[in-house]
């Protein structure tokens, strides 16, 4: 008879071979006395192998079982509890894999992707400079400030709030970038200038700007990849930055195979977790570009990370030249 990992046989299997592993090393004790170490070494494998017992019950019977053995977006996100939008698009094939493409989402930070491309399309027409100066005020320093946060009554270059912003998702740089683009407003229409309906950037500070899967796809493929928008400099400035990103390792890029290169841009808060991506793949071709959202999730941040992680796994299996 089989029983699962976790139940009560089982449990008690993992103690007796605990307190058998003990004993032995009592026996051998009296009789070889073995040093401190040696003593200490085995029985804190003792209290491992006794702690493995609810932490593999806690993966096979909880969220995480569900999420990795997904078959599909569908099943993906009733295990979230919440709603995942999805959108996988090839430049030229279009949309590949989609699923509440057209819903709308908080952005979360990946916002701070389309205000960089904002930021950069000012530079190109000589509004400003990358290498102008920014006072950063104590005042200025909020929540999430790992940049910013480290010059507050000094200054920074417009470039290294961008960066701060893309790479770290630092939260007071939007502040800071917001003014030179013209506000919400000006953002917001500078977004509805390169095409973008759907992506309504008010709110930012409080969590309330929303986007939709199919937009930021579109946003990553006009402000990275394509001639218009940008110049080709400030293009692989956005590139190189998404490349560079910090906060993403558990989510797109967790689950895309070997041979592709990753950058993305993440976006969470409470319930909400994001990632938005250019896939480029090293063997050469046109790169992808996908986008994932989830909200209403109860689950822990390490869960929804998960869930992004498995999406991307049922996406790459549509991924080739």
């Amino acid at each position: 008879m089989r029983f699962p990992v976790g139940s009560p046989p089982i449990n008690a299997l993992v103690a007796r071979v605990a307190s058998r592993q003990t004993a032995a090393l009592i026996r051998s004790e009296t009789v070889h006395m073995p040093g401190r170490r040696s003593f200490l070494k085995a029985a804190g494998g003792a209290a491992l192998l006794m702690g493995a017992a609810p932490l593999l019950a806690k993966r096979a019977g909880g969220p995480g079982s569900r999420i990795d053995n997904a078959p599909d977006i569908a099943a993906l996100e009733a295990a979230s509890g919440g709603r995942l939008g999805v959108h996988l698009l090839h430049p030229a094939r279009g949309p590949v894999m989609t699923h509440r493409e057209d819903e709308a989402f908080p952005t979360a930070s990946t916002i701070k992707f389309a205000l960089s491309a904002a930021v950069l399309a000012r530079a190109d027409a000589g509004a400003l400079s990358l290498d102008d100066r920014i006072p950063v005020r104590a005042e200025d320093v909020r929540a999430g400030a790992p940049v910013t946060g480290r010059h507050a009554g000094k200054d920074m270059t417009v470039r290294d709030i961008c960066r701060g912003c893309m790479v770290w998702s630092d939260n007071p740089g939007v502040d800071l970038l917001l003014p030179l683009v013209g506000g919400e407003a000006g953002f917001e229409a500078f977004l509805r200038q390169h095409g973008d309906a759907d992506t309504v950037p008010r709110g930012i500070r409080a969590g309330a700007s929303t986007t939709t899967p199919r937009a930021m796809t579109h946003n990553l493929r006009r402000f990275v990849l394509e001639d218009g928008a940008l110049s080709r400099s400030s293009r692989l400035q956005l590139a190189d930055w998404l490349i560079e990103n910090r906060t993403g390792d558990a989510r797109i890029r967790a689950g895309m195979p070997a041979g592709w290169r990753v950058g993305d841009k993440t976006g969470g808060m409470q319930n909400v977790s994001n990632d938005i991506a250019v896939l480029w793949p090293l063997t050469g071709g046109a790169p992808w570009l996908l986008a994932l959202y989830l909200r209403e999730s109860p689950l822990e941040a390490s869960d929804r990370d998960a869930v992004l992680r498995r999406a991307t796994e049922l996406a790459a299996v549509h991924l080739r030249g």
